[in-house]
């Protein structure tokens, strides 16, 4: 993922100039519709099992997830184009978003995973 949202570009700059912004304690992965810098992520599925995840990232300059990430389904949920990471697990700040190198259709109950190493964050 290498396209932050304006939050996240705010939070940058104001480190950048040693204005201690307050930085997230934990991301969480969310699957959705669409996205923009100034949005985030959008068209989160609702009503059909589907939650965020919580993702452990780790590298210096590229960030990887350590960890699978599971998103589980309990009904269809049409067809997921993005993925994005937020600063909390419901509501939030977007931080930064992506286009799924494949489309992800959710037709009924299942799990979709992401598997170590497969998200990254870029620095660009």
């Amino acid at each position: 993922m290498t396209d932050l949202t304006d939050h996240a570009k705010n939070l940058l700059a104001r480190a950048l100039c040693a204005r201690l912004p307050t930085l997230p304690t934990a991301v969480f992965a969310a699957l959705g519709t669409g996205g923009s810098d100034a949005t985030g992520l959008t068209g989160e599925p609702a009503g059909t099992g589907y939650a965020r995840q919580r993702a452990t990232f780790t590298g210096t300059g590229m960030q990887r997830n350590v960890d699978a990430i599971r998103f589980t389904f309990t009904g269809a949920a049409g067809t997921m184009t993005h993925i994005g990471l937020f600063d909390a697990v419901t509501g939030g700040n977007a931080l930064t978003w992506s286009t799924l190198e494949a489309p992800l259709t959710v037709a009924g109950p299942g799990v979709a995973i992401f598997t170590g190493n497969a998200l990254t964050v870029t620095p660009e």
